[in-house]
């Protein structure tokens, strides 16, 4: 892990109470790229990780544009949200690092329960809901947490952020964090060329599991 301890302290140069968060938070960032090119270019013009994309795509779909679907938009709102109150529900007295292992687990069983569902042919909101679901909580955890400029997920304010304020430790995480999502809705749509749904979900469950890895030992340290 010295290799993310130096990434670590690159976007906290002054030390952070959330600093042993930071490669974590990149990697979940990364996954948000994936999902969403996963949902939007297999699951039909939908998006489970940016919802200001979704609550777009469901006013375009109510409108009549051909080739989107407000029922897949409207179910795809509603489990983010639902995955989000999950999460923010979460027992709040649990520690931090205890707190991000459980969620990024039952993220990770929701990316599984995806794959499964499009392995199965169950159709795509066997696929769309689980996936929401897990974007949802992957945000309730990201927001408990409160790490600045990594909220892995929106980056409408992240943009404004880098062009109004001075450069400095937070520009460097925000450009991080837009280059991060870039890359994984990149490589997103790389596997999906190839491999199709199933393939991004394979990265997705890999880079979920490395998640829990990493962070586990460090919760465990916390309890002692």
């Amino acid at each position: 892990m010295s290799g993310g301890g130096t990434v670590a302290r690159w976007l906290f140069p002054n030390g952070h109470l959330y600093e042993r968060f930071v490669p974590s938070l990149l990697v979940l960032t990364f996954v948000s790229g994936l999902v969403d090119a996963a949902s939007f270019l297999g699951l039909g013009r939908v998006f489970v990780a940016n919802m200001t994309g979704n609550v777009v795509f469901l006013g375009f779909a109510l409108s009549g544009v051909a080739g989107l679907s407000a029922a897949a938009s409207a179910v795809a709102l509603a489990g983010f949200l639902a995955g989000a109150a999950a999460g923010g529900a979460w027992r709040r007295k649990t520690e931090p690092g205890a707190l991000f292992a459980s969620l990024v687990v039952f993220q990770a069983l929701l990316a599984g329960l995806a794959f499964a569902g499009q392995a199965a042919g169950w159709g795509r909101y066997a696929v769309l809901v689980p996936l929401a679901c897990g974007m949802g909580l992957q945000n309730a955890v990201v927001h408990r947490l409160g790490v600045p400029d990594l909220a892995t997920t929106v980056m409408t304010r992240t943009l404004t952020g880098l062009a109004v304020d001075r450069p400095g430790p937070g520009s460097m995480r925000r450009g991080a964090s837009v280059v991060v999502l870039a890359a994984g809705a990149l490589a997103g749509g790389l596997v999906h060329a190839h491999h199709g749904v199933e393939g991004v979900l394979v990265a997705v469950l890999v880079l979920l599991t490395g998640v829990v890895v990493a962070a586990r030992p460090r919760s465990a340290a916390g309890r002692v």
